[in-house]
Order: C-alpha cells, then sequence, then structure tokens
C-alpha cells in the first residue's frame, strides 16, 4: 500500500559511500528504507533535493525487499553502488543477521551476500555489441577510441590509463551518443582495468563509482584478458574499487561500504 500525497511523512535517510571503506571516497547513495511506498513524484524529489547521483527507495515485501533507484533525472533500471549501499543499511541497521538480502528490482532479482569485510552483489552482465567509432564519439570526449560497444550504456575503449585519467567531456555532445551513459575504460597499471562514467542524460555529470557500468566493463576485459576474476578501478576523482568475477550473463561484483551520515526526513 502506497502513501497518498496528504499524508505526512516522516522517515530515516542513511547516505552511504559505496565500493569504499573510507568516507569521502567511492560513490555517495541516500538509502531510504521505508514502511511502505510513498508517491513517485515524491521520491524523485527527495533524489533531487539529495543532489546525489542515485538515492535509493526499499520497501520490504514477503522475503525480500522491493528496490528501486532514483537519478535526478528520473527512475533507472539498474544501480549498482545504490544496491551495495542498500545492503549495507539493511545488514548494519534493519536485519544485522541475515547473510544475504535478496531484491525485486526492474532488473530482475537481485542478490547480494555478506562474505567477509565485503558485499557481493550478483548482476546481470549486459550483452555488448560491437559499434564503428565515429567522429561524433571524438568530439565528446577529445580522443579517439579504439573501439566501441554498445549495451544499455556505450563502452568506449582506449590503450592508454592517461587517456581515461585525463580525460574531459563535453557533455552536450555526450547527450547525443547511443547508450544512456558513456563509459570509458582501458587496462591499468595497477588494476585489470580502469575506468570513467559520464551520464549527463540523467543529469549526472561523472558518477563517481558505476556499478552497472561495470555489468558492461568486466564482460568487455574478461573476454579480452581471457580471465574470469579481474579487479578494476573507477578513476573519478573520488575514486573506487570493484572485485569482480565474470559468470557468463552474470557480473558479481564486490566492495566494502562505509557510513556517512544519517537524518529525519519530516514531510507534512
Amino acid at each position: 500500500m502506497a502513501l497518498t500525497n496528504m499524508e505526512a511523512i516522516t522517515m530515516k535517510q542513511y547516505v552511504v559511500d559505496a565500493f569504499t571503506d573510507q568516507i569521502f571516497g567511492g560513490n555517495p547513495a541516500a538509502v531510504c528504507v521505508m514502511e511502505r511506498w510513498i508517491p513517485d513524484g515524491l521520491m524523485l524529489n527527495i533524489t533531487r533535493e539529495n543532489n546525489l547521483s542515485e538515492t535509493a527507495f526499499a520497501v520490504k515485501e514477503g522475503d525480500a525487499y522491493h528496490l528501486r533507484w532514483f537519478t535526478p533525472g528520473g527512475e533507472i533500471d539498474l544501480c549498482g553502488h545504490a544496491t551495495l549501499a542498500t545492503a549495507y543499511v539493511i545488514t548494519q541497521f534493519i536485519e544485522p543477521a541475515i547473510p544475504v538480502v535478496h531484491f525485486t528490482t526492474l532488473s530482475g532479482p537481485l542478490m547480494v551476500q555478506k562474505k567477509g569485510g565485503l558485499l557481493v552483489m550478483d548482476f546481470p552482465a549486459f550483452a555488448l555489441h560491437r559499434v564503428d567509432v565515429t567522429e561524433s564519439m571524438v568530439a565528446a570526449m577529445g580522443v579517439k577510441p579504439v573501439a566501441a560497444y554498445l549495451g544499455r550504456d556505450l563502452l568506449c575503449v582506449f590503450e592508454s590509463e592517461n587517456d581515461v585519467r585525463n580525460m574531459s567531456v563535453n557533455e552536450d555532445k555526450v547527450k547525443e551518443l547511443d547508450g544512456l551513459i558513456l563509459h570509458v575504460t582501458a587496462p591499468g597499471a595497477e588494476f585489470d582495468c580502469v575506468s570513467r562514467s559520464f551520464a549527463p542524460k540523467v543529469k549526472i555529470a561523472e558518477d563517481p563509482v558505476c556499478g552497472s557500468g561495470h555489468c558492461h566493463i568486466i564482460p568487455y576485459w574478461a573476454k579480452r584478458l581471457g580471465k574470469s576474476s579481474l579487479t578494476a578501478y573507477q578513476a573519478s576523482q573520488r575514486g573506487g574499487t570493484l572485485y569482480c568475477e565474470h559468470k557468463g550473463e552474470r557480473v558479481m561484483l564486490s566492495g566494502k561500504a562505509v557510513l556517512y551520515s544519517t537524518a529525519d526526513i519530516n514531510i507534512a
């Protein structure tokens, strides 16, 4: 049952830094675990007020949590770091005894398992289709990729880690490219791969650490490197490390999380 627009709302919100063990690192997500649903427009307004790349909303339904993700631009079908953050909140503050959190989402059933000091997410892998490298891509990124692939998002591959780390994109031109999010990736010196993720289409200039992006990135590098276990680094200003395993149509993404803040949301 959902609340109506006329009812007062009081709920707790957590802000969690995901894919890191230190605050001010990784990717921050706001998390609201609610007793029942609030209107979609209100969830979007809360997300915009937070002004983070994602705010996650969850309601327990049976043995699983129904999980939804909102960006300032609207609801999306998959978000890794906000899933990790939600699992962290549930296992730390809501149901600390459970070893596995089950979610129902727009991307189907997802599972997050506590394993040592990590939270391990079981996510779908995106099928990648090679596409031509275009002048529009070069104009958007300022550097020509050696290859490009399209899933839900656009994945552009470079041979130089410096090209990825030093990239400054033209957001307006990125909006003209295919795919929801633009991911750029290259082999890393200390990691199997490095990447960055740009999402101006959903009002996110750069996603600090993109879990769903690695559902594109890891299938590519697993095939290219001939290995199923990879360590990936998102080379944003905040930075974040993902421990990944490619399992055919699924990708296991593991990381740590840390609580930054809690707050009470009160809407009359």
